[in-house]
């Protein structure tokens, strides 16, 4: 490869800061679906002020691993499934991508389903009904509206979490507690308090939100005519990686004090009642009724209807991008279907298969565990194979990362491996 000069740098018109938020908005509010905020609501009302800490914890982590998936979307113009390809075995691509997509097909069955029983408790009927319903929009959004539209409808969605936010000020919070035991927790070897740590890193840090940032990315080239990754136009790559990292930065700080709100308000609610073994987010939402009044339960349920509607999108197309950038088809949501069909038929599958389970005898908390279970597993490898890429010139060329994002991600690595390696410890106790 020849060597790229990055001396030069073209000034790009400046944008505002919500100009800038895009794919690591969307990543990281994805990342607290309905899914995430029943296992937000089981750790607080479990363990009340005391697992608040993990919203902190996990901050650096996500910040460092997601900057990753998106520069290697960015710098080189294709995503992570298609870098794998080109640079890595077939059998590690083919397992990674195969159980991405059984996770992420749990996941939205799980998270179209919470939305449809959050609904039902909103206005009553069928949420058999409302999940087909939620699955079909979802589907519309995704096929028929193009990218240059889509994206900020997806951006808007976000605001649907600040419901969580909201929802703590309609109760009393005794704030000087929750911030002592915040900044000095008590710890615990105990089975279940590791159990409940493992959970949260489990939630947070989750490979379909690597795969979907890194082709966001790739989807902004491509809806902007005039830029190019950035190996083909290093003079864009300030402005860029700058953009990029305020991008990552807001997103993963919304998510992790959404997931902080959502620990807090169960912890303030339910566990200061003795009301500990939440299951769902919609049993979180029940059980707020009594203990904070309506206003709160109709905030709480709406947000599980608003996050669901822009977390299935993320799930479904995170899924759609790795398995067609695996075998070389044509990829995008900025494409019509017929332009790309196994694109859009990997979306399309992924969502009716996650409604559809909705219909079946399969216990929905157990099919979660397991997804939880897989995205744990899977995440190692394929945040080992991202740090890999990042710092191999002849795949980032001059953009290899800097020493303090290698120190970010691979302690991000590092941690998800000990969370997979208690998880495996604790199973059964």
């Amino acid at each position: 490869m020849e060597p790229v000069t990055v001396s030069k740098q073209t000034p790009v018109k400046r944008r505002s800061l919500w100009g800038q938020l895009g794919p690591g908005l969307v990543a990281g509010a994805a990342d607290d679906d309905p899914s995430g905020i029943a296992t937000y609501s089981q750790v607080g009302a479990g363990f009340g002020y005391g697992i608040l800490w993990t919203a902190f914890f996990t901050f650096p982590l996500m910040v460092g691993i997601q900057t990753v998936s998106a520069r290697i979307g960015r710098v080189t113009g294709r995503g992570l499934a298609a870098n794998i390809r080109r640079h890595y075995p077939p059998w590690l691509l083919y397992g990674i991508v195969v159980l991405l997509l059984i996770a992420n097909t749990i996941n939205i069955a799980a998270d179209i389903g919470a939305m449809g029983a959050a609904l039902q408790l909103l206005i009553g009927g069928s949420a058999h009904w409302y999940s087909i319903a939620f699955g079909i929009l979802s589907l519309v959004l995704q096929v028929f509206i193009p990218f240059p539209r889509y994206s900020p409808i997806l951006k808007v969605m976000t605001l649907a979490l600040l419901a969580y936010v909201a929802t703590v000020f309609v109760v009393k919070v005794p704030w000087v507690e929750v911030l002592h035991q915040t900044v000095m927790p008590i710890l615990s070897l105990k089975a279940d308090y590791v159990v409940a740590v493992v959970a949260v890193f489990g939630t947070t840090i989750s490979p379909y939100l690597f795969f979907w940032q890194a082709s966001q990315e790739v989807e902004e080239l491509r809806a902007a005519p005039d830029e190019k990754a950035l190996l083909r136009a290093p003079k864009h790559a300030r402005a860029q990686l700058l953009r990029i990292k305020i991008d990552t930065y807001v997103g993963m700080a919304f998510s992790n004090i959404v997931a902080f709100f959502i620990m807090l308000t169960a912890a303030v609610t339910l566990h200061v009642q003795g009301i500990t073994d939440i299951q769902t987010s919609t049993q979180a939402a029940q059980a707020l009724r009594p203990l904070a009044g309506d206003f709160a339960f109709a905030l709480f349920s709406a947000g599980i209807v608003g996050t669901g509607l822009l977390a299935v999108p993320v799930l479904a197309g995170s899924a759609a991008y790795a398995v067609a950038e695996t075998f070389k088809w044509r990829i995008g949501l900025g494409l019509q279907f017929l332009q790309a069909r196994g694109f859009y038929m990997i979306v399309i599958i992924a969502t009716i298969m996650g409604v559809a389970l909705n219909f079946t005898s399969i216990d929905p908390i157990k099919a979660l565990f397991w997804s939880a279970v897989i995205n744990g597993v899977v995440a190692v490898p394929i945040m080992v194979v991202m740090m890999l890429m990042a710092i191999r010139a002849d795949i980032m060329g001059p953009f290899v990362i800097s020493r303090r994002l290698k120190v970010l991600g691979w302690l991000a690595t590092g941690v998800m491996a000990i969370v997979v390696l208690a998880m495996l410890v604790t199973w059964g106790q």
